[in-house]
């Protein structure tokens, strides 16, 4: 087993969920995973995970991500996401859910020596999607996640393997679950689209994990523009969680595991035309009596 630390700004939603990404990825590519989120030092909040292999697990994960192919899944030959030079699989077994009729919610895949993570939950019809970028232009989520892969490719691994969730790049496309990089032109005063000089930075490393993070828990569903998540802390013994119970901490509310969580809520705004794309605008620590 391996473990090993890295900062995260636990009042960044989209640092939070590129956690919860690392895990799902570490359990995906390794196994036996255990992690937790760690404030003894309030200046200094770190994500622990601890896996298989003698590896450092976040540089695993990283390596998957700087070799990785991207590739959607369709139910229907006639809805694919080759318009944005991405391979499309044809596939006749049972879809993870209703079909889409657009390329925008397809299923993808992101695969590396023959280990393959699948994004769908901006797809599903049952629960909260969580889908930040709804109304992208009908830009696919293959596409979204191709792009920050791209951008993931071209750093030096080991430049960034202690503080991952801080390498920036310049970023056009993203899922916005970083807020570091989002706006609303009505509050800088201009549309950064009008100003072909103006490049943005973003954070494509928390906008892919953070997707993945999304794949088996959601942030709790206040209302439309609202949610809360909850963190999992190291027991009183400083021991490590199992994935599933930092799932559930991710959704649940306040009585469960009470003594080992914080809660934090954030809040979000219309990025232009109602029912377009999010933007997080404001999170705060939610203190229970």
């Amino acid at each position: 087993m391996s473990q090993a630390s890295i900062p995260v700004d636990i009042f960044n939603p989209g640092q939070v969920f590129a956690c919860l990404g690392f895990m799902e990825a570490a359990e995906v590519l390794l196994g036996d995973v255990e992690c937790g989120f760690d404030w003894r030092d309030r200046s200094k909040p770190l994500f622990h995970l601890r896996a298989n292999g003698e590896r450092n697990p976040f540089e695993v994960v990283l390596e998957f991500l700087a070799n990785a192919t991207v590739s959607a899944i369709s139910a229907d030959p006639e809805v694919t996401a080759k318009k944005w030079n991405i391979s499309t699989n044809i596939s006749d077994e049972i879809f993870p859910f209703l079909p889409p009729d657009s390329p925008a919610a397809l299923p993808t895949l992101i695969s590396s020596n023959n280990k393959s993570i699948l994004l769908a939950h901006y797809g599903e019809h049952d629960c909260d999607n969580v889908k930040f970028w709804g109304g992208a232009g009908g830009y696919p989520g293959s596409a979204l996640a191709q792009d920050g892969i791209n951008l993931i490719k071209k750093v030096k691994l080991l430049s960034i393997i202690n503080d991952p969730l801080n390498f920036s790049a310049l970023q056009s496309s993203s899922f916005r679950f970083d807020w570091r990089k989002d706006y609303t032109a009505i509050d800088i005063g201009f549309s950064v689209n009008a100003h072909k000089n103006i490049k943005m930075l973003g954070y494509p490393i928390v906008d892919v994990l953070a997707a993945v993070g999304m794949t088996n828990s959601r942030p709790n569903r206040i209302g439309p523009l609202h949610y809360e998540y909850g963190l999992l802390a190291l027991s009183e013994e400083r021991n490590l969680h199992l994935p599933i119970l930092a799932r559930a901490m991710l959704g649940s509310e306040n009585g469960f595991c009470k003594n080992l969580r914080r809660n934090f809520e954030f809040f979000l705004i219309w990025s232009g035309k109602e029912g377009y794309s999010r933007s997080i605008t404001e999170v705060r620590e939610k203190f229970t009596p």
